[in-house]
């Protein structure tokens, strides 16, 4: 018995010892999967950033699976091509540092002083705050600052601006001091344009468009450092990417965040990155007059001096004191800017050219601003003047004190624009535009009691706008709740409920147990970069067949309106608008000018006739052509979403049209329908009365039943946009 138990056991040991063999790699294969793996792991570090966690994933994969002799074989089969790309990784990183542009810095900035201090703190730091005066070179030297600290190697420096004027001007200057053109080592990013190099090391974009980057790339892998200038701005863009990259540094410890601006709460800043070191630089600053000259208020109420009469007086009273220089008058809205325009070349003061300043200006225009002028220059400009872009040579500035300043209210649902009296910290830095290169004049048409009583910093645009569009990003990028999201300053509950309640009303959200979920609706308007009232009416012009119509309707409201009115030729101008114009709705109209300037296209071809038929028609050139670039943009995402935008026009006859046209922009705008309770005044949801903005083509038709895209109160609340409707169309 115990003679057949031991061949038993000899059996099965012979047999295991048979399968053994079989299963586990020979001598020279374990070495060659122990060297392969070593000789990998040893390349990780050493490759481009963007591509580490994807080699890292394989490498994982193969290592954790090339185990046996046949796993073995077949993970040396695979280890070459690996090996390659990564290799080839490696050469492209070691060819980035071989040829980083060479770097100097201007000895007359002021933040060239402080060289040594920014680099080393930020070889030292994942975070560090550069508090810079205007004037101090910091938007156009830090970037170069980060190169010399070994930055932009491993990925890109990217570096977001505020504006699209000042990324490309930025963009501009820094190439120059490099001895190159834009688009080599140093490019720009901007809506509708990319001048930027895969080889460049440089990358200066608008924080819209970087927000937009993190859509398809969440870590932001293309880049090892990021600065966000103009950080006390507190845009919406600039708070989120700012809580986006806290999150982020916790999971790429290459990643570098330098925080700059001109005028900063700094104790904020560095507290909420985990007390990152505040490196102060100041201005290259001459001593400046301040000089205080308030409208008298008895002449204000009777309307017999304006701010803008007090702009015009005090850019008179300079030239008449025979003093020399540039002078910039800081105006609230554009057309403010142009009636002071408008009002001073009426003056025909002596070898002056007078110049506007804003945003939405075409870029030639803008240039001028910028170029050497005969005689002396008359700047007068909204707030992109402020911090944003430093223009030569301005010795005098006149600051109304005012700005226009959007804010949201929740209870209505409305955008209030009032024309607002600016913060502390804004007169201060309109005052730092001038004794740059002299001795400087600020005069300031308000008192020095009333700057006093100023609040510091303007109120961030989180606690004053809708969030509808934050919420609905945030869970798409699954960014976890609004309430903990580590935003600077907490958005207020209230706006928080009323995001959630638009998009529930909107049908791209619903919660499951407790929890916000995207519904497929809500997947689709999150790929698409415009408000979700817009997205949501282009998908419901996918069931109505009309979403041709609908994508240039809702394209065109994520514009400025592109209609010009100039006010020395506004009647001339609003009798050829009349031409475009259809009785009951301002979406046919903008239908009607989007035809009439593509049919046009298709005949005249050439850019330069383009503009002509543009000027012709008072339209602006600027605008139809975003207006086409954002039409494109919405199309290929819906294209690559599978709907069909074809234009359907014809398949319908002209009152089904009009329906599905009214309906689709229903479903994104139910809370601005309103009846009418008297003529031009109507009634809407939660107890609002507006009055039909003069512009429309409903003014003083007044039909029983609107919609309006917007509620806007400036000297009263106003329906902006609107549309007669059917209320049969409501129950739906």
């Amino acid at each position: 018995m115990r003679k057949n138990h031991n061949r038993t056991n000899k059996t099965f040991r012979d047999r295991a010892d048979s399968d053994l063999s079989n299963t586990l790699p020979d001598k020279r294969a374990s070495n060659a999967f122990s060297l392969a793996e070593k000789e990998l792991r040893s390349l990780l570090p050493l490759t481009m950033g963007r591509d580490r966690p994807a080699f890292h994933r394989r490498l994982n994969t193969l290592f954790k699976t090339g185990k046996g002799q046949k796993a073995g074989q077949k993970f040396m089969a695979e280890i070459e091509p690996l090996k390659k790309r990564m290799k080839g990784s490696v050469a492209e990183k070691q060819r980035r540092f071989e040829h980083r542009p060479n770097v100097s810095f201007p000895d007359n900035l002021p933040i060239t002083a402080k060289k040594d201090d920014i680099i080393d703190a930020i070889r030292k730091h994942p975070v560090v705050i550069i508090a810079g005066d205007t004037g101090s070179g910091k938007s156009t030297q830090i970037p170069k600052m980060c190169l010399t600290a070994g930055r932009g190697i491993d990925g890109k420096i990217a570096c977001t601006q505020p504006r699209r004027i000042a990324a490309t001007t930025i963009a501009g200057r820094i190439a120059e001091e490099l001895g190159e053109t834009v688009g080599t080592s140093v490019g720009y990013k901007i809506r509708f344009k990319d001048r930027t190099h895969r080889q460049g090391y440089i990358k200066i974009l608008t924080d819209g468009m970087l927000l937009a980057e993190t859509q398809q790339n969440p870590r932001l892998l293309d880049y090892d450092t990021i600065i966000v200038d103009e950080a006390h701005e507190r845009s919406l863009n600039i708070d989120f990417i700012l809580g986006i990259l806290k999150n982020l540094l916790k999971r790429r410890k290459d990643l570098k965040l330098i925080i700059t601006s001109a005028t900063i709460d700094t104790e904020k800043f560095s507290k909420n990155f985990d007390n990152a070191p505040v490196i102060r630089v100041s201005g290259r600053r001459y001593p400046v007059l301040l000089q205080y000259r308030p409208v008298d208020p008895k002449l204000q109420e009777k309307g017999d001096m304006t701010y803008v009469d007090a702009a015009v007086k005090a850019t008179e009273d300079i030239f008449r004191s025979g003093a020399f220089g540039d002078i910039l008058v800081f105006m609230p809205t554009e057309r403010d800017i142009l009636e002071t325009c408008e009002r001073l070349a009426e003056r025909k003061l002596k070898s002056v050219t007078v110049l506007p300043l804003f945003a939405r200006l075409p870029g030639p225009q803008q240039a001028k601003v910028f170029s050497p002028a005969n005689g002396r220059k008359v700047i007068v400009s909204t707030n992109v003047a402020e911090t944003s872009l430093t223009i030569p040579g301005i010795k005098y500035v006149v600051d109304t004190g005012l700005a226009r300043i959007s804010r949201y209210v929740p209870r209505t649902r409305s955008t209030s624009l009032p024309i607002s009296p600016i913060s502390r910290s804004s007169a201060d830095q309109r005052e730092g535009r001038c004794g740059r290169l002299e001795k400087g004049v600020c005069i300031r048409l308000y008192s020095e009691e009333d700057y006093e009583s100023r609040q510091e910093f303007t109120d961030p645009e989180i606690l004053r706008s809708n969030l509808a569009e934050v919420i609905l990003r945030m869970i798409s990028l699954k960014l976890g709740k609004i309430a903990v999201f580590p935003f600077l300053d907490k958005p207020n509950p209230r706006s928080i409920k009323d995001g959630f309640d638009l998009l529930v009303e909107l049908g791209a959200v619903i919660r499951k147990k407790g929890e916000p979920v995207l519904t497929r609706r809500g997947r689709m308007m999150s790929k698409m970069p415009i408000d979700p009232k817009i997205s949501r009416m282009i998908l419901e012009a996918e069931s109505k067949g009309c979403v041709y119509d609908v994508a240039v309707i809702a394209s065109a409201l994520s514009i400025q309106d592109p209609r010009e009115r100039p006010l020395e030729k506004a009647a001339q101008a609003d009798q050829i608008h009349r031409q475009f114009m259809d009785s009951g709705s301002d979406f046919i109209t903008l239908l009607n000018i989007w035809r009439q300037y593509h049919r046009s296209f298709k005949t005249l071809r050439t850019q330069n006739k383009m503009r002509k038929f543009c000027k012709a028609h008072f339209l602006s050139f600027v605008r139809m052509r975003e207006w086409h670039h954002i039409h494109e943009q919405i199309s290929n995402i819906l294209k690559s979403q599978g709907i069909r935008n074809e234009n359907k026009q014809n398949q319908k006859n002209v009152k089904d049209r009009y329906a599905a046209i009214h309906q689709s922009v229903l479903s994104g705008y139910l809370s601005n329908i309103a009846v009418k309770k008297d003529k031009n005044i109507y009634l809407a949801a939660r107890g609002r009365e507006a009055m039909l903005f003069p512009g429309s083509t409903l003014f003083n038709k007044s039909p029983n039943w609107v919609v309006a895209v917007e509620m806007v109160k400036t000297s009263r609340l106003f329906a902006r946009t609107t549309a007669k409707i059917d209320p049969e169309w409501l129950e739906t």
